[in-house]
This record gives C-alpha cells, structure tokens and sequence, in this order.
C-alpha cells in the first residue's frame, strides 16, 4: 500500500513554485527568444504574465503531479481510525526473557491477546518462550533479525534481515509473519517502501510507555498511557520494562473498566482500501 503525505505549507510552497515556473514560461514564448530590444529593455520587462488558463490546465496540471510525486513520504500506521473501543497492546522483544512469563500468565489471567515484535535474536536465544507465545493465541510480528539502525541499510540488505528472521521464526514456530516493527522507531521512505513491497504492514505506536528507563514509576506509566487512550490506540510495552510487573494488570484493568477491547493489531487494522493520514492514522479509503 503506497501512501502519499504532503504537508499544507509544502503544497503552499508547490502553488508558488507553479506559477513562477508558469510565468517563466509565458514570458520566455513571448519574447522568442530574443535578446533586448535596440532600445535597452527587454521583452520582459514589458509583458505582462498571462493568466493560468491561458498557459493550459493540462500543462499545470501535470506539472503539479510532478512536483507531488518528488515529495511522496511512506508511512506506517501509528494507530487507526475506529469507533468501536478496540484498542491494540504490543510487546517488543529484543533483550532479556526473565518477565515474559508473568506477561503471559498476566494476559491469559485477563483473557485478552497482545502482538509481540521479536527480534532475530531473542528467538534464537528463547525458543521455547516464543512457542509459549504462539501457543498461547497472541500474535507475533517481525522486530528485524539484529535490531540494526534501519535508515541506514540498502534494500538488500533490509531484505536480507527481514528473511534470516522468518527463516528462523519459521523453524520455531511453523509459520511466518505479515506485521514489521521498525527497530528504534527509525525509518526512512527506503525502508517503508521495501517493507511493503516485501508484504508486510509496517506498524508503530501512538503510545508508548516508556517502560525502558528505570527512573520511571508504574504510576507514572499509568498516567501517561491511560491519559492518552482513545480508539484505535496502539500501545508499546518492552518484555523486559522495568515496571511492567507493577503496571501491566494495573493498566489492563483501567482500560477494560473503560470499556476498552484489546484485540491483537491484525484485528485493529482495517480491511479493504486504505489510507494512512499525515499523523500515521489509518483510515478507510471509501
């Protein structure tokens, strides 16, 4: 799904640069080519520029669909457009296994399903908990093999971690995967179209815990996810957060008695035709 993304001071700017090049261009035909007049002033500086409709629609028109097209920016989905409390919890997987276990037992306990983003690595080194993970009905997407700095890959080698990863995952687990988390939240337009063209839906987050840095409190946590929580939200958590232990139940129990849904991010996504809005939201293209 290609999406484009153009700002309104960026458009703003194109409207200007389309009619300098538009008067430019009427100019240049007026005066045929020639040189100054033998009484020093030039052509130009005598016309007076023709209105647009004068040059030709068709010609401007095109020459915006250029301009537009020089600017095209990929985006992935930071969350998506819906009315029905559906909301989306991702776990990121890159590191240590100690608190996957009670992320499970919390999630089984609540009856609700999460997406994971594994990294290479970490399936590697943790067979046996991601099976638990597929086994336990969640969902599991593709957080790269070795959690590089992806802007700064070619689309080979982008390529190339995206199937050593589901080679691998496909051993474990039998099956592969259709979402992509980018490592670090870095992307570039290289990235999104590759991770397309290779099949996948390309997701972030609209609300992140932040559960990485030790100086932060469960409730501080709290505040911040549950003061942003709205539908569609998609919300990123780490296996190995420092106070996850402590904010998860809580966090799943204040979303729910909110009427909340957690559902998987594949069940979040819209289907059909869709769009991707300047701030990353999805929505349906109809």
């Amino acid at each position: 799904m290609k999406v484009f993304v153009v700002s309104k001071n960026t458009l703003v700017y194109c409207g200007i640069a389309v009619l300098a090049v538009i008067a430019a261009i009427v100019v240049a035909a007026l005066s045929g080519g020639k040189a100054n007049e033998p009484n020093g002033e030039s052509d130009a500086a005598r016309i007076t520029p023709l209105p647009v409709s004068a040059v030709g629609a068709s010609a401007v028109e095109e020459y915006e669909l250029e301009v537009l097209a020089g600017l095209m920016k990929e985006l992935p989905v930071y969350s998506v457009s819906r009315e029905d409390k559906r909301i989306a919890l991702t776990i990121d997987a890159a590191w240590e296994d100690d608190k996957t276990p009670f992320i499970l037992e919390t999630l089984d306990k609540y009856g609700i399903k999460a997406t994971f983003f594994l990294c290479g690595f970490w399936v590697n080194d943790y067979p046996d908990m991601v099976k638990a993970i597929s086994d336990a009905g969640h969902e599991i997407g593709n957080h790269s093999m070795t959690h590089p700095h992806m802007n700064k890959l070619s689309s080979t080698q982008i390529r190339d971690e995206l199937s050593a990863f589901e080679s691998l995952i496909n051993g474990v687990i039998g099956r592969g995967t259709k979402l992509f988390r980018v490592p670090y939240g870095e992307y570039n337009d290289t990235v999104i179209k590759t991770l397309r063209e290779s099949g996948y839906e390309v997701v972030q987050w609209n609300i992140d815990t932040v559960d990485w840095k030790p100086e932060r409190s469960a409730q501080t946590i709290l505040d911040s996810v549950l003061g942003k929580l709205k539908d569609g939200s998609i919300i990123l958590s780490h296996n190995n957060g420092y106070k996850i232990e402590q904010y998860l139940p809580a966090l799943i129990e204040a979303a729910k008695a909110q009427g909340y849904e957690f559902v998987t991010v594949s069940e979040l996504l819209l289907e059909g035709s869709t769009l991707i809005d300047v701030n990353g939201v999805q929505k349906s293209a109809s």
